[in-house]
């Protein structure tokens, strides 16, 4: 499948609020990482754990989370997925069901994410 780089930063801080863009199960080289939903999770979650570190932060900081799935069926296997992102306190969300821009994608997750930057700028 050919790559496709997105054109934004993964993450934007706004005062205490990290706002990440939409991830897709891109690898490296922004190819889609496998065909199937476990695999695309993973994917989406460690990109998203990536543009949270860029700004100091992890998935432990993230509030709210908007989950995007092109096949309803993918749901209960996303969802147990997602769960070992968030075992004890998981983040508000919301998922729809919705054709993606990048074929071959099942899945893209965004977040915000609250980590004072007071907290940050300690580190």
């Amino acid at each position: 499948m050919a790559s496709v780089k997105p054109h934004f930063r993964p993450a934007v801080r706004a005062g205490d609020f990290i706002f990440v863009s939409g991830q897709m199960p891109f690898d490296d080289n922004f190819n889609v990482v496998g065909n199937e939903i476990v695999a695309q999770t993973k994917q989406c979650l460690k990109n998203v754990a990536s543009a949270l570190a860029l700004e100091g932060a992890n998935l432990g900081h993230v509030v709210k989370v908007m989950v995007w799935l092109t096949d309803t069926e993918d749901f209960p296997a996303f969802n147990e997925t997602y769960a070992t992102a968030f075992p004890d306190a998981p983040p508000a969300r919301a998922t729809v069901c919705s054709a993606l821009m990048v074929p071959g994608a099942r899945v893209e997750i965004e977040a915000t994410a609250f980590y004072p930057a007071s907290a940050a700028k300690e580190q």
